[in-house]
């Protein structure tokens, strides 16, 4: 499962600008996905799916109210399942709280909408922080989970430099106006032995592939639609290095014959050709260092 909550962004006109591919930089486009009155074109240069033209900042924050609200709660204890059975298959443990010199592990969470993941951390003893830009979800994660959450972006948040021991962010990557400034923010927050964890929809997974401007991600709420590869290269750019890749999920739930499911899933987690991924990358002149989540 996937979270596919697409706003009615379409109900009122929104002003929209068309970028550079923020990978190469490149204007050029070559393919293209038309979906729910959006299109997504395809970099010419690099591959990159981007959503052009792309709604400007300021409106993508104001989707994200009540009825995003609603969408989460009645959800997210099936997400959270899902999240932690990713995490854990990317080396990040709840129950791992604390480093091998007995110092309390922290965790932020970007996006981190209700909160019930980043509960799981805070009861199992981490320090967790919580970031997200909805202010109705913010105020849940709050007063229902009692965790420390500041509404905002990562680039509002003015959190402390190399605190962080683990950085998450769950379906977050593919909303993002400027997914090179939140790399970049992400590195000042990680410590010296820290490391950050991506989940994402693959663009170049068997679903995708399939399916094309019917994938279930080709929504106007995603602004990028990443592969491995370029996600990987995106991260290699801002100064990470990938040290850990999963895929799951092949064959659409619901389509016949149904019977395909099982062995489509398995081969496609097998082969890299899932429909979500999750990526872990660490800063690239400190990858040599001992993670503090692994030992």
């Amino acid at each position: 499962m996937i979270r596919t909550f697409s706003s009615n962004a379409g109900a009122e006109p929104e002003e929209a600008t068309t970028l550079p591919c923020p990978l190469c930089g490149a204007m050029e486009t070559r393919g293209e996905w038309p979906a729910q009155g959006i299109a997504f074109k395809r970099c010419s240069t690099c591959g990159l799916w981007r959503q052009d033209p792309q709604p400007h900042a300021q409106a993508i924050v104001a989707r994200y109210g009540d009825d995003y609200l609603a969408y989460e709660t009645a959800r997210h204890m099936e997400y959270r399942g899902i999240a932690l059975r990713s995490l854990s298959e990317a080396g990040l443990e709840p129950a791992r709280s604390s480093a091998s010199d007995g110092r309390r592990l922290s965790v932020l969470e970007i996006g981190c909408a209700t909160g019930a993941l980043l509960s799981v951390f805070a009861e199992a003893g981490w320090a967790a922080t919580g970031v997200e830009v909805g202010p109705s979800m913010a105020a849940y994660a709050r007063s229902v989970f009692g965790l420390n959450v500041v509404q905002g972006t990562i680039e509002t948040a003015g959190l402390p430099a190399s605190t962080c021991d683990a950085v998450v962010a769950t379906h977050l990557v593919e909303h993002l106006n400027d997914p090179r400034s939140f790399l970049r923010e992400v590195r000042r927050t990680l410590r010296h032995d820290g490391a950050l964890w991506l989940v994402t929809p693959n663009a170049d997974g068997f679903q995708a592939r399939l399916k094309g401007a019917h994938w279930r991600s080709a929504i106007r709420d995603h602004l990028y639609l990443f592969s491995v590869r370029t996600l990987g290269a995106l991260l290699s750019a801002e100064g990470f290095s990938v040290d850990h890749v999963g895929t799951w999920g092949g064959w659409p739930a619901g389509m016949r014959p149904l019977f395909l499911k099982k062995p489509v899933d398995a081969a496609a987690k097998r082969l890299g050709w899932g429909d979500v991924m999750v990526i872990r990358a660490t800063i690239k002149a400190r990858k040599r260092q001992e993670p503090a989540w692994n030992t």
